[in-house]
């Protein structure tokens, strides 16, 4: 359809050779839409270019207008929110040109550009797409066909050097120009269109503490001439550093050093829950650790205080790194304890700080404070832990901080790096428009923020669990003895949003050294724990005199023992964490119902079962809840059955294997057989908020079996 993101129908054609066919043979050549699409993943793809949902690019083009049938000019551009590597066209905002121009007419100063934003929507080609970003003006403004705006760290960096305007003169003449720091808006695509008006010979332009700005005829030039740009500043750079024989961080810090990594890992699953804990004091956070070489590097050498405290410059930066991070201010070196006593000392600090800022710059108009707490920490040796409301939220701003830690690193080869000032910051922070942005963010689920490790995961009750607790908004860590299994349920699971959803790890849960192993994997992956399931298990169905001590040992060994050790291990997470947390046990209908040729099973499930009561005494006083789920003939799907408990336990009713479901559906009061997902029902009931004031409850999962009731 004419005016819809994939532009016109009807293209034109050139004639083009095509493999396996006559040279002559016409090809239709692609439309705008794709052109800019594919660039735009292109520039997306690649870190050094631009980084996660920063940068916008756009393309100029005639279309047929379905109101009048005549041709229109359009602009397509990336849409508010949208992320270049992974554009679509259902990501671009379609507009009219001639109406977006003609704002120019009615724009009411700089004073009140914000409105030209609500303006846009009468610009809009049809239903127009996705919104409109505030970027869009710089792109309808400038006369040039494709347009490209990015945050390279090279470009940033010299945007941010202390005499960038005379670095940019220097390394490229005149073909790219300077534009003077101004916040994103309406008068900033003013600013770009007049210097690309003045400047004939420029192919873009620097924007003072920002990025950087390109435009081509073509996709193919205006790609050509960012990458030119970004290469260009990138050479430089690494030449003045190489020449100058410094490093631009200064001198190594005695003690500051990256430990060894297994210490290092060590010592940050350590830090880990008590820095969540700490950054969750407003609101909840997921977590997320980078020991990468550029950040250890960084906080090793004796400049990172003074720059840390400068902050970020790049308005993408800041909105998702804060004004400024959190900064360890003890060597690698210091013993982990000390480490531990002085971080609540820094986090109140960093409050009153952050508090202050917001005081020095709020007015009547201002959006309320959104919260005191770091979104970045940094602890010299260990690594950088940074946190969102959820996990791509806090991986992302460990990103964009390497980026800041490069950009530094580039402005102070060359010059002084020279953020832009505080309350510019503060103005993009708290800008009305990015307060409506966030606004229209969707209602958050259930679970969201929650970290859940699963153990015996990788099928039947453990993988239905999984799936649906991350389904609901949890991080999820699949652990299973299985480690392959593991991680190829972790990937069903989280889809194409990976590993920010699930991930997978081993675990054998009656070996200590695995589940301290898993459950510091799990810390390292989402920043900390909230809910454990106790899921693995197994049976061997045998009468008394048949079982043997084996028999005995094993199974005690993987549920007693091991539900025992995940419980320990999660509890090392969650008292220091300090935010309450879920544990629950998937026991059984044989907890509470003796039952024939069963011994060491029910047994073992008893155990369990008191565990429970016993946990949530004693757990309570943490705001730990611990509650029990006791399923029964849960048949399809169930590991446990397909491994031959299903075939003993046909053998002791004296039916075929494949009748079982439906024989112990029949046995029920309600007369439905127990599913896999139905257990995991049970366990969201419990977890999901609902019911937050019940601990130490076993609820039956069993269709109604009436010798199990709880009494």
């Amino acid at each position: 359809m004419p005016g819809a993101p994939g532009g016109s129908s009807d293209g034109p054609t050139i004639p083009s050779p095509d493999p396996g066919s006559d040279a002559d043979q016409e090809t239709r050549v692609s439309t705008p839409v794709d052109d800019l699409v594919a660039r735009s993943n292109a520039l997306g793809a690649d870190p050094t270019t631009t980084n996660y949902a920063g940068g916008n690019t756009s393309a100029k083009g005639v279309d047929v207008d379905p109101a009048t049938g005549r041709e229109v000019e359009l602009l397509w551009v990336k849409g508010s929110g949208g992320d270049l590597g992974t554009l679509t066209p259902e990501g671009l905002a379609v507009l009219r040109l001639d109406r977006l121009r003609a704002l120019v007419d009615v724009y009411p100063g700089v004073d009140r550009e914000d409105e030209m934003v609500a303006a846009f929507d009468y610009c809009l080609h049809g239903r127009g797409g996705a919104a409109p970003s505030i970027d869009t003006a710089m792109h309808g403004l400038v006369e040039a066909a494709h347009v490209d705006h990015l945050h390279p760290d090279s470009g940033i960096a010299l945007a941010t050097a202390a005499d960038g305007e005379a670095l940019v003169r220097e390394v490229f003449g005149d073909r790219v120009a300077w534009v003077p720091w101004r916040r994103p808006g309406f008068q900033l695509g003013l600013d770009i269109a007049e210097v690309a008006r003045a400047n004939p010979r420029a192919i873009g332009c620097v924007l003072g503490g920002h990025g950087i700005t390109a435009w081509g005829r073509t996709s193919e030039e205006c790609r050509e001439r960012s990458l030119e740009i970004v290469r260009t500043a990138e050479r430089f750079l690494a030449e003045r550093e190489a020449a100058s024989g410094a490093h631009p961080f200064g001198e190594e810090l005695e003690g500051h050093g990256p430990l060894p990594e297994a210490e290092r890992r060590e010592r940050a699953a350590a830090l880990a829950p008590v820095l969540r804990g700490l950054a969750s004091t407003d609101a909840p956070q997921v977590g997320h650790y980078d020991d990468s070489p550029a950040v250890l590097d960084f906080l090793a050498r004796s400049e990172h205080p003074r720059l840390a405290a400068l902050g970020t410059s790049c308005p993408d930066h800041f909105l998702r790194t804060k004004v400024r991070p959190m900064v360890v201010d003890l060597p690698a070196t210091a013993p982990l304890e000390e480490v531990l006593e002085r971080l609540p000392a820094l986090h109140e600090a960093y409050r009153a700080d952050y508090t202050a800022y917001y005081e020095r710059h709020a007015d009547a108009a201002s959006p309320a404070m959104r919260g005191a707490d770091p979104a970045v920490v940094l602890v010299p040796g260990v690594g950088m832990f940074t946190y969102g409301a959820d996990a791509q939220t806090a991986r992302v701003a460990g990103e964009f901080y390497r980026n800041a830690i490069g950009v530094m690193r580039g402005a102070e080869a060359v010059s002084t790096y020279a953020p832009i000032d505080e309350v510019e910051k503060f103005r993009i922070e708290y800008w009305a428009l990015e307060e409506a942005k966030l606004a229209r963010r969707p209602r958050p689920k259930p679970l969201a923020t929650r970290v859940a490790l699963v153990t015996g995961a990788a099928s039947g009750i453990g993988k239905a669990v999984a799936t649906r607790l991350a389904a609901e908004g949890a991080c999820v860590v699949v652990a299973d003895l299985d480690l392959a299994k593991a991680q190829e349920a972790a990937a069903g699971i989280a889809g194409a949003k990976g590993a920010d959803v699930a991930v997978g790890v081993a675990v054998d849960v009656s070996d200590p050294e695995a589940v301290a192993a898993a459950v510091r994997d799990a810390v390292l992956a989402f920043g900390g724990l909230d809910l454990v399931v106790n899921n693995a298990g197994l049976s061997i169905s045998k009468p008394l005199l048949e079982t043997t001590e084996k028999d005995w040992d094993l199974q005690h060994d993987v549920m007693a023992k091991g539900s025992f050790l995940v419980s320990q291990a999660a509890a090392r997470v969650l008292v220091p964490q300090g935010m309450g947390g879920d544990v629950v046990y998937i026991s059984s209908k044989n907890s509470v119902f003796a039952g024939p040729n069963n011994i060491a099973y029910s047994a073992v499930k008893a155990d369990q079962a008191h565990q429970v009561r016993l946990l949530a005494a004693e757990l309570g006083e943490h705001g730990v809840k611990v509650n029990g789920v006791n399923p029964d003939g849960v048949v399809r799907g169930s590991g446990i059955f397909a491994g031959g408990w299903g075939a003993q336990r046909a053998k002791t009713y004296g039916i075929p294997e494949e009748d079982l479901g439906a024989f112990y559906a029949q046995r029920t009061l309600l007369k439905r057989e127990v599913l896999p997902e139905h257990v995991a029902d049970a366990v969201f009931v419990l977890t999901g908020g609902e019911l937050s004031r019940t601990t130490g409850l076993h609820v039956p999962v069993d269709s109604g079996v009436a010798a199990a009731f709880l009494r």
